[in-house]
């Protein structure tokens, strides 16, 4: 980016200069941001916590499944 392009923000399909807002409009942009970062790390974990969680289903399901095999035999 060149250093005279402005930043901009589009926000219901209008484009606003980040310099012609208020502190407190900035401060509500900072927030937004923030707070995709923080979903999409969210999302991140519970991918995460959801394929942890089919494993350890998996892993039960076969020692399960090897003791039901163990009982089938006694």
């Amino acid at each position: 980016m060149a250093k005279d392009e402005k930043k901009t923000i589009t926000v219901n399909d209008v484009v606003y200069n980040l310099e012609d807002l208020t502190e407190s409009q900035i401060t509500m942009v900072n927030h937004i941001q923030d707070l995709d970062r923080k979903l999409s790390s969210a999302r991140f974990n519970v991918d995460q916590l959801t394929v942890g969680r089919e494993a350890f289903v998996d892993m039960l399901a076969a020692a399960l499944k090897d003791t039901v095999g163990l009982q089938a035999e006694n």
